[in-house]
């Protein structure tokens, strides 16, 4: 992914996109202080796993920013977090829909055992090392405690 990610940066440079160079930039920063953080914790550099879930953070923050905007009465500042969005998504794998969701809920559910929402995390933890960036897990959060619940 890094590479691929580099690629991009390189072709928005040449073609003097100033719509999505900035957008790549961030990403390879925030790339750059996982490396940092992981060599300080003694850890390997950012895997691909772990690059998907920093974009994954950033889109969620991007989303949130947005609908701050538009709350805000900003909806030129909100396009733009849009785009942003857009940008970021290129990197990420298709987002399952949400019967998808259940099914893979389902399937971690059995999978585990859990029978109350007691056991929750287990489901949760077995979601998020198979899907990560695929899902919004705070949307599975909420399916797999109403089959839990």
């Amino acid at each position: 992914m890094r590479e691929k990610i580099a690629e991009e940066v390189k072709n928005a440079m040449k073609a003097r996109d100033a719509e999505r160079l900035p957008t790549l930039r961030l990403i390879q920063a925030a790339i750059k202080d996982r490396d940092i953080a992981n060599r300080g914790a003694g850890k390997d550099a950012a895997s691909d796993d772990d690059i998907l879930q920093i974009l994954a953070k950033m889109v969620k923050q991007r989303e949130e920013s947005a609908k701050a905007f538009e709350d805000g009465g900003r909806p030129e500042l909100a396009v733009k977090e849009r785009a942003e969005i857009a940008v970021l998504r290129e990197f990420q794998p298709a987002q399952m829909d949400d019967a998808g969701v259940e099914a893979v809920a389902r399937a971690a559910i059995a999978e585990t055992g859990a029978a109350s929402a007691k056991d929750m995390g287990k489901v949760m933890a077995v979601l998020k090392a198979k899907y990560t960036g695929q899902m919004d897990f705070s949307k599975a959060s909420a399916v797999v405690k109403g089959l839990l619940g």
